[in-house]
C-alpha cells in the first residue's frame, strides 16, 4: 500500500522461509513497483513484520543495500515499536476490511477462496481515495 496504490497481490504456493521472502524481494516486488513513479519509490519506507523469515541475515542485508534506512523491521536503523501493528494502514484497515469482503461469499476450495481475494482486491484497488485517507491516516496515529 502506497499513497492511494494497493499493489499485489503475490500469491505465494509454499510456506514462507527465509530464501523465499527473498526471492521474492528480488524478483516479485520490483515488479509490484513498476507502476510506482520513481520520486515516490526513492522515498519511500519499506515495512515488514517480525516473522521469522523476515529477519534472515540475507534478507536484512538485501533490504539494506535496496532501502538504505529506509526499511523498518528487526535490525533495521529505524526503531519501530515492536507491538505496534496499529501503526500500519495494513493491519488497521486493509487485512480487516479483505477478511469481511471475501469472506461473504462462501466457498469450499481454496481455489474459490483465492477469486474472492482477487475480486475484493480488484474492487478495492478503485478506491483510491479511501486508499489515499488511510495512509495519510497513519500520520494521526503516530502523533498520538
Amino acid at each position: 500500500m502506497i499513497d492511494e496504490m494497493l499493489t499485489g497481490p503475490v500469491i505465494l504456493d509454499d510456506r514462507i522461509t527465509g530464501q523465499n521472502y527473498l526471492d521474492f524481494l528480488q524478483n516479485e516486488l520490483p515488479k509490484q513497483l513498476e507502476d510506482v513513479p520513481l520520486a515516490t519509490r526513492i522515498a519511500m519506507y519499506y515495512q515488514h513484520d517480525g516473522a521469522l523469515s523476515h529477519n534472515t541475515r540475507h534478507v536484512m542485508q538485501h533490504l539494506s543495500d535496496t532501502f538504505p534506512i529506509r526499511w523498518n523491521g528487526r535490525g533495521s536503523t529505524i526503531n519501530w515499536p515492536p507491538t505496534s501493528p496499529d501503526l500500519t494502514p495494513l493491519d488497521f484497515c486493509l487485512w480487516g476490511l479483505m477478511k469481511n469482503e471475501a469472506y461473504r461469499k462462501k466457498v469450499d476450495t481454496r481455489d474459490g477462496l483465492l477469486v474472492n481475494i482477487l475480486d475484493v482486491i480488484a474492487s478495492i484497488k478503485e478506491r483510491k481515495d479511501a486508499l489515499r485517507r488511510t495512509t495519510r491516516h497513519v500520520f494521526t496515529r503516530v502523533a498520538k
